[in-house]
């Protein structure tokens, strides 16, 4: 046997690695059994047995190490079925796919309020899985991201706001990183004790009666070394967003000076549930974010806020995406869940949250703008952007350009060092000035110019998304940049000095920040998104106090309050906005819910938004009067039913996601999205000429007796009619239909139109877009 430990460790001569096996080559073989002197094959039995024995072991190591974490979702559990068997169905089904292979605790996690489980698979074994009956979809679990107040009277959306008493029973969940308990905003004075429908708890964490539920979910254990293990904030975004939405008023906050005032949320009287999702990893997990859902639709919230998704542009059907599949299952238990457009505009076609059930939110700006400024040696002042809180008080400092400047020893030249790349430039001739760069590949360059006084860098891109760094630092436009090179290379003792960043008003909002990912949705042509637009620039609200305010190497500052832009950000403002409304009207579907936000929204101009209706949809935000928006366009989960339908959604996939006998005979016809009731209207034009007849039916909250009046604003290229055109109610929750009609030709990417049913005291506008093919 001593032969045969030999032979073994000669394991790399033995085994030939790939990318996706181990395998045994058989010439390997025998020569590995020439190099030890062995010939006799009869005597190498007990040997040869050894061997294979080790082989099949590293092989089913290998098949392990290639297993992946997997959702298996199977819709909704049967009607009847006894919740507390649905472990064993998913072991069961586990046994069936791996074989000899399963053991107990490959099944990672088991959902409750909707049927699905996470266990690791390889490929081969999701596909398997994937063909069982009952499953909808098998999708790895990916890695999202976090979409990363003065905003409220902009929304004319004042303090002293009507505000119904019931505001107190109202819980938001926020999905995120988490809270910081601590904050002046979460604070539970005054506050009495939790609405008596509440479910939830508290995992490793004190609540208060402001934060009545908070929970973490990490089922892959997978942390940074500087993670918290608790539902506890470290990294601020979540804490920034759930104040955002219903943080107590905190009078004189600001970042060290800047953007000073009072930070409040939209509803500060509403109940906090938090389900942190996101690490320090930087990654917020499918299966946690489905986890959270679960436990938010258990515990009894009444709105969730998620401001996460996809990292990149990549188009997923409904039902393989954890946003989607809990959003839809909230809905199905009356909870609207607001979700951020995602950061990855301005192209069009880029949004990653597009569910029609689900509220998808675009950034906008506001009236203030922070800004920045660099002062040469010759006078000039230069206006560019960034956050910065250090102030050089005025001092002029030594100006050199990144290109004449290489660490030549280190191996770069100005081919690098122009741009300021990690470790590109000589720190000694860097050391007490302001650095020019022509542009900064990643935020995190800027922290390897230890030493520096300051650096100036150019940016392509529009200036409404400023960045916050170690060290005073701005953002010109290429043009001033190149100015700015032009006095440097005219003057041998060029100096410059940046300003602390200071506000200013804005006259052009609103508009729509151009990082904000846009429309159209690209799985189904004929809806439009985003839904609506709310502030998502420059937004002031609390911070973990143990993140630094930029993720920029060297950044040491640390504050309670932190200004920070995304759509991120925006999303809370509109979860906020529909919390508001709900605590009017407790029982209102979510469809309802957002009917109201979008019919009420406060109309925006394609004049500073060429993607017109895929940049803002609806509008801006508009929280008071949506509280009394007179119609309203309600959809139930029949609705999605037939909606799916004629999205090619077999009756199969819909039994299980439903829970029941739903089929799609007789409804599964491309034009079910047509008449599914949305307060807004998409057509996509494959050709010239287009005639498309759309069915919708509104719901009377206004007035006991009243009668709506329709108007039609539209270019002249559409002729959109509407029958009737006069509708007449009698009663509140009475119901309407009415058909519209849009025909035309189109020879420009994008129409833009809207119907306004006007009664005097209600305006319920929804816009209306029409396009070809649009160019991202």
């Amino acid at each position: 046997m001593t032969q045969c430990f030999t032979f073994f460790y000669h394991k790399y001569s033995l085994l030939e690695q790939s990318s996706t096996q181990i395998y045994v080559s058989p010439f390997k073989f025998c020569y590995a059994f020439h190099l030890i002197g062995v010939t006799n094959m009869v005597s190498l039995r007990p040997c040869l047995l050894f061997i294979l024995l080790c082989i099949a072991m590293i092989e089913h190591a290998h098949s392990n190490n290639d297993r992946k974490t997997y959702i298996v979702y199977m819709g909704d559990h049967p009607k009847g079925m006894d919740l507390t068997s649905v472990p064993s169905l998913h072991t069961t089904m586990a046994q069936n796919v791996l074989g000899s292979d399963f053991k107990p605790e490959a099944v990672i996690h088991s959902y409750k309020n909707f049927n699905a489980f996470v266990m690791k698979l390889t490929e081969e074994e999701a596909k398997r899985m994937a063909e069982m009956e009952n499953v909808v979809s098998v999708f790895p679990n990916g890695k999202n991201r976090l979409h990363t107040t003065r905003s409220w009277n902009f929304l004319r959306f004042p303090q002293n706001v009507n505000r119904e008493t019931s505001e107190s029973d109202i819980i938001v969940g926020v999905i995120d990183s988490g809270i910081w308990p601590e904050s002046e905003s979460f604070s539970d004075k005054g506050f009495g004790p939790p609405p008596a429908k509440w479910k939830g708890s508290c995992h490793n964490f004190t609540c208060n009666n402001k934060i009545i539920g908070a929970k973490y979910f990490n089922l892959e254990k997978e942390f940074a070394k500087d993670d918290i293990i608790s539902p506890r904030d470290a990294e601020g975004h979540g804490s920034h967003c759930a104040s955002t939405v219903a943080g107590n008023s905190v009078n004189s906050v600001s970042v060290f000076g800047l953007a000073s005032g009072t930070a409040r949320g939209g509803v500060p009287s509403a109940r906090i549930a938090v389900y942190k999702v996101c690490w320090k990893t930087g990654s917020c997990g499918d299966a946690d974010t489905l986890a959270a859902f679960d436990e938010a639709i258990s515990d009894g919230v009444d709105v969730i806020s998620i401001s996460t998704g996809l990292g990149a542009v990549v188009y997923v059907p409904y039902f393989k995406d954890s946003n989607n599949i809990g959003s839809f299952h909230a809905m199905k238990k009356g909870i609207l869940t607001s979700n951020s457009a995602n950061n990855l505009g301005p192209g069009l076609s880029s949004m990653t949250n597009y569910p029609p059930w689900l509220l998808s939110v675009a950034a906008s700006a506001f009236d203030r703008k922070i800004v920045t400024k660099v002062k040469l040696g010759n006078g000039a002042v230069y206006e560019g952007v960034s956050i910065n809180t250090f102030d050089l008080k005025g001092k002029p400092y030594p100006l050199v350009y990144g290109g004449d400047v290489p660490d030549i020893g280190g191996g770069h030249n100005s081919s690098t060092s122009r741009f300021c790349v990690k470790d590109s430039l000589d720190k000694h001739s860097v050391k007490g000035k302001i650095v020019l760069c022509e542009s900064i590949q990643s935020s995190e360059d800027v922290g390897f110019l230890s030493g520096a006084a300051g650096v100036i860098f150019g940016n392509n891109y529009p200036k409404d998304l400023p960045g916050a760094y170690a060290l005073p630092a701005l953002e010109v436009t290429q043009w001033d940049q190149r100015l700015i090179h032009s006095y440097l290379n005219k003057n041998r003792n060029a100096t410059a000095t940046i300003f602390k960043s200071e506000e200013v008003n804005d006259g052009l909002i609103p508009f729509i920040s151009s990082f904000s990912s846009r429309g159209p949705n690209p799985i189904t042509p004929n809806t439009l998104k985003p839904d609506i637009a709310a502030p998502g620039v420059e937004v002031i609200a609390a911070w973990s106090p143990i993140d630094p305010i930029s993720d920029v190497k060297g950044d040491k500052r640390k504050v309670l309050y932190n200004v920070i832009s995304g759509t991120s950000m925006a999303c809370p403002h509109a979860t906020a906005a529909a919390a508001y409304v709900k605590s009017f009207h407790p029982n209102w579907s979510p469809a309802m819910i957002k009917s109201a936000l979008m019919t009420t929204a406060i109309p925006m101009s394609r004049t500073l938004n060429p993607e017109a209706e895929f940049a803002y949809g609806a509008g801006l935000i508009n929280p008071a009067k949506a509280a009394n928006p007179g119609l309203v366009y309600d959809i139930g989960e029949a609705d999605y039913v037939k909606f799916l339908c004629g999205e090619g959604y077999t009756d199969k996939e819909l039994r299980v996601l439903t829970e029941d006998h739903s089929s799609c005979k007789g409804q599964a016809s491309k034009k079910a999205v047509y008449e599914l009731n949305l307060p807004s209207f998409a057509l996509f034009v494959n050709g010239s000429d287009f005639s498309s007849a759309y069915r919708r039916t509104v719901t009377n909250v206004g007035s006991k007796t009243s009668t709506y009046k329709a108007r039609v604003i539209a270019p002249s290229l559409l002729n959109i009619q509407v029958k009737p055109r006069t509708l007449s109610f009698t009663s509140i929750g009475q119901k309407k239909s009415f058909y519209v009609i849009i025909e035309g030709r189109i020879n420009v990417e994008i129409l833009s139109a809207s119907l306004i049913w006007d009664d005097g005291n209600h305006q319920v506008r929804s816009p209306i877009v029409v396009y070809g093919s649009v160019d991202s």
